[in-house]
């Protein structure tokens, strides 16, 4: 058995060389083209995650199966001293077949680190991703946690592919981290520094417009966000990484990670524009809630109007890991099936937790961790549903997910 085969995948997308510069492959998106008769993946790599040289590389496949070799699309080339980065690309494709891509524009001020703080750029193709051009800049508007010197750009990332909201417009949800120039913090890492869950509308992208023309709106609009108590300081929020669906009655359901040891939860019914206030998600109402260590845990819609859940299913306690070992507890990923339950206060109910995938442990990568899939994506194409997912933030792969998974329904 070779090394990225380990957690059984179904389809290899990319597995890195001898190649240092290529050897951090993460935040995997993968989405069709061209009517659905074509798929394309973006992705982050790097040497190493934080090192300075994050650029975005794309691939593309026409059965989703076989994958032709990366080519770069944006940010630190090799060789390039440190800085130029692209990181946590993210796509739209608009109802004339452009597609734009939007990241994290290292543009040489730093306030959270290198790879975070950051404009958000753009990069447009009309010929199907094969070349890019650049578009302006897009600037966030400003808030009371960013740093106080409005030259700073804020600390961002958005991490999954935007959503269609009830009027077909696309929306996105980010993590923004506020500056330690501005707002209390807790010093006991990464992990606890002060974030908060945004979210973008992007009104008139689906008609192909200039960069310079699109409109985006802010939401919520108050710019405080979505918060979520840090345990021993409920002053200071940790709210990330939102992944959002739309329900079948025109809501947006949301979870996220924190802290906490669980995934949290809130839902909007006005299309963003303001949100019920974050709680645990719960397997059901009143009942078990979904353990989660500070790690993505996105939710994906599925044809039938169910939904999918990806996650870790534990507290950030695995073994002798602790919740700050988030390069060691972030496996195995588990799956539950969501059944939506329209009369509920949460409105989605899951299945209990299967095991879906796991690397046993081993590390491996340049940044030596365990973790599986953290960041990934899911499509139907073809008639096939997948989940594609990278190991270990190195091997890119991707995962059938059939019927046969779920052995049981939602209890109800």
């Amino acid at each position: 058995m070779e090394e990225w085969q380990r957690s059984n995948p179904d389809i290899k997308v990319f597995v890195p060389k001898e190649d240092m510069y290529e050897g951090d492959n993460e935040h995997f998106l993968v989405f069709p083209i061209q009517g659905g008769e074509k798929l394309l993946a973006i992705w982050t790599q790097s040497s190493v995650e934080g090192y300075g040289d994050n650029h975005l590389v794309m691939a593309e496949s026409s059965d989703s199966e076989k994958w032709s070799e990366p080519w770069y699309v944006a940010g630190a080339k090799k060789g390039q001293s440190k800085g130029h980065q692209a990181s946590w690309g993210f796509p739209i494709v608009a109802d004339t077949g452009r597609i734009y891509v939007f990241y994290t524009k290292d543009v040489g001020l730093y306030d959270f680190d290198s790879q975070t703080t950051g404009t958000m750029g753009i990069v447009y193709s009309d010929d199907c991703g094969k070349h890019f051009t650049d578009g302006e800049d897009i600037l966030f508007p400003r808030t009371p946690f960013d740093h106080p010197d409005s030259k700073i750009p804020p600390n961002f990332i958005v991490w999954q592919k935007p959503i269609k909201d009830s009027k077909g417009r696309f929306f996105a949800g980010y993590t923004r981290w506020s500056s330690e120039k501005a707002c209390p913090q807790v010093h006991d890492g990464w992990f606890s520094r002060d974030s908060r869950v945004h979210f973008m509308r992007f009104d008139n992208i689906h008609e192909g417009p200039d960069p310079k023309n699109i409109k985006i709106t802010f939401l919520p609009g108050e710019n405080v966000g979505l918060t979520v108590g840090f345990p021993g300081d409920e002053t200071v929020s940790v709210a990330q990484e939102p992944s959002i669906v739309l329900l079948p009655d025109n809501r947006i359901f949301c979870v996220m990670r924190t802290f906490t040891g669980y995934i949290w939860y809130c839902v909007s019914s006005d299309d963003g524009n303001s949100w019920t206030k974050p709680e645990v998600l719960r397997y059901r109402d009143d009942g078990e809630k979904i353990k989660q260590p500070i790690a993505s845990c996105p939710v994906f819609p599925l044809s039938d109007g169910s939904f999918l859940l990806v996650f870790h299913n534990n507290d950030g306690n695995l073994g002798s890991y602790k919740p700050k070992d988030a390069l060691y507890n972030r496996r195995p990923a588990y799956a539950a099936h969501g059944t939506f339950m329209p009369e509920a206060k949460q409105p989605v109910w899951f299945s209990e937790p299967i095991q879906m995938l796991d690397n046993d442990g081993k590390i491996i990568g340049p940044k030596g961790t365990c973790e599986i899939a953290t960041y990934p994506s899911f499509t139907e194409f073809q008639g096939k549903q997948v989940l594609w997912y990278p190991d270990r933030k190195y091997f890119l792969l991707g995962k059938y997910i059939t019927n046969e998974l779920f052995q049981q329904d939602c209890p109800i």
